[in-house]
């Protein structure tokens, strides 16, 4: 089983009121909701076009210091370095959706092996232990050097997963980067639409994913 990581296992806990909780604590300055949604869309776009690069923790360091200061330069702030990257790590938290360790520990029991598949940086694999995430594998697209919806990238995690395309089903919430990747490397998908009205012929929950197993 090859799954998404980011939007399918896990997702930003509350990053906008964390910003502005954050923010206030460490420079003194209230930020509005409207600023503080705007920048963290800002600094999210940034990380989603750098983290490729980021495979070594000198490149993981460089780019967490150009998302802080897209944060602060968002907001019309200024702030040293080291109290920039203070407010990226507070306010930029990832949490488990709460059915990602009930599936994960579901397909365990039934012997199903399993690889998280997702465009991010080098410290993936560590960003997912915190967030109390286990699986067999973790690919990120970084180490990998290809980025979904590449399929490069889903052969390398079967590879290491030892598994066939045709045996492995992938569990993610593009139908772009997931869907078309992962059937370009052969692999069967099934897209995770966690929206109030879910597309037809997706799952809603990952708590689905236990019929669609055996």
């Amino acid at each position: 089983m090859l799954l998404d990581a980011y939007g399918t296992l896990i997702t930003l806990d509350r990053p906008v009121s964390r910003l502005q909780a954050t923010v206030e604590r460490e420079l003194g300055v209230e930020v509005d909701e409207r600023a503080a949604r705007a920048a963290v869309r800002a600094e999210i776009e940034h990380y989603a076009a750098g983290c490729g690069a980021a495979r070594d923790d000198a490149s993981l360091e460089a780019l967490r210091r150009e998302c802080a200061a897209v944060l602060l330069r968002s907001l019309g702030l200024e702030a040293g370095a080291e109290a920039a990257l203070a407010v990226l790590h507070q306010a930029v938290v990832l949490r488990a959706f709460d059915d990602a360790v009930p599936a994960l520990e579901m397909l365990a029991e039934r012997g199903i092996a399993t690889a998280v598949v997702s465009n991010g940086d080098c410290s993936l694999a560590a960003a997912l232990a915190g967030a109390g995430l286990r699986a067999d594998v973790v690919v990120d697209s970084a180490t990998a050097g290809a980025a979904k919806p590449d399929p490069a990238i889903f052969r390398i995690a079967l590879e290491r997963l030892g598994v066939a395309a045709a045996d492995a089903l992938h569990v993610g919430d593009g139908p772009d980067t997931d869907g078309a990747g992962a059937r370009a490397a052969g692999v069967d998908v099934v897209i995770l639409d966690r929206s109030a009205q879910p597309a037809e012929g997706t799952i809603a929950s990952l708590a689905e994913l236990g019929r669609l197993v055996v």
